[in-house]
């Protein structure tokens, strides 16, 4: 039965304020980071509190879309809120780095029903014509957390201390889990089906290591020796393995037929396509700013400002425009197109431009990328069987995570070989900092503004051409309506075209 107008405006606003909670979780920890493994001791240890929380929220994400279509995504997603708010409160209490880290675990977990249910949802309440609108205002949370994220831990943590970066969640999620006990309708699942365990341990493992691998490329390079190599092997053989038990078992955890559906194919790799394309460089490009363009590190973030505010109004507008028409894929070709223009621009970029440059640029690889962000899970929901909805809204964010996961690691690898070799000799890349460069001569800063731009150049070209392949792969969707209707084929085709 379809929701009335004011239950859908109360489940919109009730998952609005949990997808905030949990996207704002990612952000609102970095800024207070150095105080936290201070105050613990552990500040060698600081990138646990990251990892522990990043391999929790990427791993459990195809087990949670799964269980979402065995059991009912309400029941999932109220406990994966209550989850998040019980672990939130024991990461407040920590005191020690291992405490924190398994309390982070389980927040990491909470976390990805947070980001998941919600879309989840909405492809089962909705029908495949509002979708675009609806995820689109609730996609609008991870931009905005992205802008107030930082400066929140920052103001949190000097007027209440760090601990109260986790315990503000738990008011906010008593709210946000209210509102969703009243707003949430029943889904009924598949109760009988078997769970894939074997599949769901395997991609675990696999999914861990692969992580491990590209963290430690990005922090240590071939450095890492026989960890690294047993990293990646383990991520190549449990890939081998996970794929054998998928084919095998009747209830997959990744159903390989979402493969074999060309528009799910599609929307898979336009969902890679952001995470190498933008996500693996956003959190580089302040550096970028500082040392190309000399600037403070607060003037530094105006370029990602620019970058999500041009994501966020892009989302939204695109979002009403697919709903309105029931079109939808002129918008990741238009998207993809634009994006990779923005890319291109940075690869051309001399340095000593003023910042307005850099910030056009990059704001038009917000725009580009923010056209189909939301809108191709929409069609992939709609080309998938409503049995299915769980599952292939969970591949699309795990293609997206570990393809960001693994360009972040290439990205931080060149970066960190190309400003080594050719830094200046009066500066050492072991203890390179803005700050120093700052305080350099003018001719040293000058001659380390150029570096970094000859760096990143060819990663921007690269990304730039990621994008570009995007616009291929986007030609390729098939041509199709969004359906008004609830129950009836999801995706009507386009008329065909007069000769």
């Amino acid at each position: 039965m379809p929701l009335s107008a004011w239950r859908l405006r109360l489940l919109i606003v009730s998952l609005l304020t949990v997808s905030f909670l949990g996207a704002l979780d990612h952000t609102v920890v970095s800024t207070s980071l150095a105080t936290i493994t201070g105050d613990l001791g552990a500040v060698e240890q600081m990138s646990w509190v990251i990892v522990s929380y990043t391999l929790a929220s990427t791993v459990l994400l195809p087990v949670i879309g799964k269980l979402a279509d065995l059991i009912g995504a309400r029941v999932v997603f109220l406990a994966s809120l209550a989850l998040f708010i019980v672990a939130s409160l024991f990461c407040g209490l920590a005191q020690d780095i291992t405490q924190l880290a398994l309390a982070r675990v389980a927040q990491g977990v909470g976390s990805a029903g947070l980001h998941l249910m919600p879309q989840t949802i909405v492809g089962e309440v909705t029908t495949p014509r509002e979708r675009p609108k609806v995820m689109a205002m609730i996609g609008a949370a991870f931009p905005i957390a992205i802008l107030v994220g930082p400066l929140a831990g920052g103001l949190i943590t000097d007027a209440w201390g760090w601990r109260w970066v986790f315990w503000i969640n738990i008011p906010v999620g008593l709210i946000a889990l209210a509102l969703a006990v009243i707003a949430v309708p029943h889904i009924a699942g598949r109760s009988g089906r078997r769970f894939d365990i074997a599949g769901a341990l395997v991609l675990g493992v696999t999914v861990t290591a692969f992580v491990l691998a590209a963290s430690w490329v990005s922090s240590e390079g071939l450095e890492a020796g026989i960890p690294l190599l047993i990293a990646a092997a383990v991520a190549v053989i449990g890939l081998v393995v996970f794929i054998a038990i998928e084919l095998r078992v009747s209830e997959p955890v990744v159903p390989l037929r979402h493969f074999a559906n060309r528009t799910v194919l599609v929307c898979i790799v336009l969902s890679t396509v952001i995470g190498v394309g933008l996500f693996s460089v956003v959190s580089y490009v302040p550096t970028y700013i500082q040392m190309a363009y000399r600037t403070s590190a607060t003037v530094s973030g105006l370029v990602p400002i620019a970058t999500v505010f041009g994501m966020l109004v892009s989302s939204l507008l695109t979002g009403w425009l697919a709903s309105r028409s029931g079109r939808y894929r002129i918008y990741p070709i238009i998207g993809t197109a634009i994006a990779a223009v923005g890319l291109f621009i940075m690869s051309q970029l001399p340095a000593g431009l003023p910042l307005w440059v850099p910030m056009a640029a990059m704001a038009l690889v917000g725009v580009g990328t923010g056209a189909f962000m939301n809108i191709i899970v929409a069609v992939a929901q709609s080309a998938a069987s409503r049995s299915d909805t769980g599952s292939v809204t969970a591949t699309l964010s795990l293609v997206r995570q570990v393809g960001s996961t693994t360009a972040t690691a290439i990205v931080g690898g060149l970066i960190g070989v190309g400003v080594t070799l050719g830094l200046p000799a009066s500066l050492d890349a072991a203890t390179l900092t803005p700050s120093a460069v700052h305080a350099a001569s003018a001719a040293v800063q000058s001659e380390v503004a150029v570096l970094y731009s000859s760096v990143m150049a060819p990663i921007f070209l690269g990304l730039a051409v990621t994008y570009a392949l995007g616009v291929v792969a986007a030609l390729l969707l098939p041509n199709g309506r969004l359906s008004d209707e609830r129950d009836s084929a999801p995706l009507v085709e386009a008329e065909p075209a007069i000769a």
